[in-house]
């Protein structure tokens, strides 16, 4: 039982950093994130910035969001943007956990 559990764990770990590597796979999206390491950034500037129309940001935003990197607020008719810390320490993490250890050991020496 606890074995099912822990490959459910790490199912779900792989498809989470799977959405946020995909959604950092993009160089606008990338780029939003870059502008938003400084600071929550009103949609506005975020399109004059970016040189982007609304529907094209709109859309890399989605992904953003889809993907738990990004949050957004309303105030009044104005959308705020910032970066989600959370999300973005799990995806250090996740990739921390890949690193190889100091000494790789050959687990099948008769492989290949």
């Amino acid at each position: 039982m606890a074995t099912a559990v822990r490959t459910e764990k790490r199912a779900t770990a792989l498809r989470t950093a799977s959405e946020v590597f995909h959604a950092l796979s993009d160089e606008t999206r990338l780029e939003i994130v870059a502008m938003l390491a400084g600071g929550e950034r009103c949609v506005c500037d975020l399109m004059g910035a970016l040189d982007a129309a609304q529907s094209r940001l709109s859309f890399h935003l989605k992904v953003l969001k889809d993907a738990g990197l990004v949050l957004d607020r309303r105030d009044g008719r104005w959308v705020y943007y910032s970066l989600n810390k959370d999300s973005l320490d799990e995806a250090m993490g996740f990739i921390k956990s890949m690193k190889p250890h100091r000494r790789l050991t050959v687990i099948d020496p008769n492989c290949c």
